[in-house]
């Protein structure tokens, strides 16, 4: 289980799918595959839009 986002080190991370997290700090959704970190924006219509390596914040 994540406690703390990647991102922020915000602690208001909530489970949203099997292996899905969302952040309330900074409002990116995110998982982990292979060892590697996958960071999506939320669209309005609820779909979910990746973050680029080059424009991530880490």
């Amino acid at each position: 289980m994540v406690n703390k986002c990647p991102v922020c080190g915000g602690l208001q991370v909530g489970k949203v799918g099997s292996d899905q997290y969302y952040c309330w700090n900074c409002y990116l959704e995110f998982n982990y595959h292979r060892g590697r970190l996958n960071l999506y924006e939320v669209a309005e219509d609820g779909s979910l839009l990746a973050v680029e390596e080059s424009s991530q914040i880490l």
